[in-house]
C-alpha cells in the first residue's frame, strides 16, 4: 500500500499575477528518494521553497505524515522532522567541523546554548558528531575550520549538520551544484546511505545523479507537473524530451 510521508495538493504560487507554480500535486512515498527536476524556469525552485515552507502558497495544501502543515513556519516543520539543506553552503566558516556538528546536535536536543558554559554543554555530543563526520570521511578533519574545506566537502558537512537534526524527511536543494566530478560520487553515495534511514526529496540538475539515485521523479515545466515516474519512464516521455530539448530537437531525437 502507498505510504506517503509528504503530499502537496493543488499547490499554487502567484507573483503579481504570474503563476510560478500552478496546481501541483506531489506525493513522496516513505523510504524513497524522490527527485524534482525540470528545465530552467520550470518552477522547481519555487515549488521546493513552497514544500519546505520558505514561501507561503497562494492556494493549495501541504501534509506531512498526514498532518496539515500548509500554514506552519519552517522552524516548526523542522521540529516535526522535515528538514532542508540549501544550495549555498550554510556552515559556520570560522568554527571547526566538530563544532558545526555539535551545534546542530545541541539544536536537535532542544537545549539552550549558553556561551559561558558552551564547551562543557557541547562536549557530550562529541561521540555522535564524530560518527556523523565519519559518514563522509571528514572525521579526521574534525579540528579544521569549515572555511578551510573544499566546496564539495563543505556541502558534505552541511548535509551532515542537517542529518544531526534527526530528520524523518530530508529535503536537498541541488546537492551536487557547482561540484567537480571527483566530489559528485561521494555525495551521491552519502545520499544513498541517508536513504536507508530517512526519506529524501531533492531538486537536482544533474540527470546522471537523478538516474542513479531516484526511485521516483516528478518533472515540472512552466510551473506544472509534466510527468512523473521512474527515470526510464520520464526519460522516454516525449513531452519531457520536448521540454528539455525543444520540440524540434525532440522530434529529431
Amino acid at each position: 500500500m502507498p505510504d506517503p510521508i509528504l503530499q502537496a495538493s493543488g499547490l499554487t504560487k502567484e507573483f503579481a499575477g504570474f503563476r510560478a507554480v500552478d496546481d501541483v500535486y506531489l506525493s513522496v512515498e516513505r523510504g524513497t528518494i524522490h527527485a524534482l527536476i525540470g528545465p530552467n524556469g520550470a518552477g522547481k525552485t519555487t515549488c521546493f521553497n513552497l514544500v519546505t515552507k520558505f514561501l507561503v502558497p497562494t492556494s493549495g495544501r501541504l501534509a506531512f505524515n498526514g498532518h496539515d502543515i500548509t500554514r506552519l513556519a519552517p522552524a516548526t516543520v523542522a521540529r516535526l522532522g522535515m528538514v532542508r539543506s540549501f544550495q549555498i553552503s550554510a556552515t559556520f566558516a570560522n568554527l571547526t567541523l566538530l563544532e558545526n556538528v555539535r551545534l546542530a546536535l545541541l539544536r536537535a536536543s532542544g537545549r539552550p546554548y549558553r556561551f559561558w558554559r558552551s564547551e562543557t554543554s557541547l562536549r557530550q555530543f562529541d561521540g555522535r558528531a564524530h560518527e556523523l563526520l565519519a559518514m563522509v570521511n571528514l572525521d579526521k578533519l574534525a579540528n579544521l575550520t569549515a572555511g578551510e574545506l573544499s566546496y564539495g566537502r563543505k556541502r558534505a558537512l552541511e548535509i551532515v549538520t542537517t542529518l544531526a537534526l534527526g530528520p524523518e524527511l530530508l529535503l536537498l536543494d541541488e546537492p551536487t551544484s557547482g561540484m567537480g566530478h571527483e566530489d559528485i560520487a561521494p555525495i551521491s553515495d552519502l545520499i544513498r546511505s541517508i536513504a536507508r534511514t530517512c526519506t529524501v526529496l531533492m531538486v537536482e540538475h544533474n540527470l546522471q545523479v537523478v538516474a542513479s539515485l531516484s526511485d521516483r521523479i516528478t518533472v515540472l515545466a512552466r510551473g506544472k507537473v509534466l510527468a512523473e515516474g521512474t527515470y526510464a519512464e520520464v526519460s522516454a516521455n516525449s513531452d519531457v524530451m520536448a521540454a528539455y530539448l525543444g520540440r524540434k530537437a525532440a522530434a529529431n531525437a
